[in-house]
């Protein structure tokens, strides 16, 4: 089991959302954040409003997805919030040492589906 992290351009959030639900991720949490890397405070325009300072805002998704899916959820990122200019985002992947679905008591890879 693995916990995707990504950070992306919130205009992005759309079109990383369809190409996850393309590949059948459907289990997902985004929340909105501040944060800052190689930009370094450049000015940005986002839908016509130009924000300045060294912290600009992202989307942070989280995904839990069983090891055989792992590929296809960060390739489904990837292509959908690449643009190729500085600050498109990180995608970081790391273990998932247990999950337990309230519900039900499953555990392992039973709870993420």
């Amino acid at each position: 089991m693995k916990l995707v992290i990504a950070i992306i351009q919130p205009h992005k959030l759309d079109a990383v959302m369809h190409a996850l639900d393309e590949k059948e991720i459907y289990l997902k949490t985004v929340s909105t954040v501040l944060g800052c890397g190689r930009q370094k405070g450049i000015s940005e325009v986002y839908r016509g409003v130009r924000e300045v300072g060294n912290l600009i805002k992202k989307v942070r998704l989280e995904i839990a997805v069983n090891d055989n899916f792992l590929d296809q959820t960060v390739a489904a990122i990837r292509n959908a919030a690449q643009s190729g200019k500085i600050g498109d985002g990180k995608i970081f992947v790391l273990d998932l040492a247990d999950c337990v679905r309230i519900r039900t008591g499953e555990r392992g890879n039973e709870a993420i589906g």
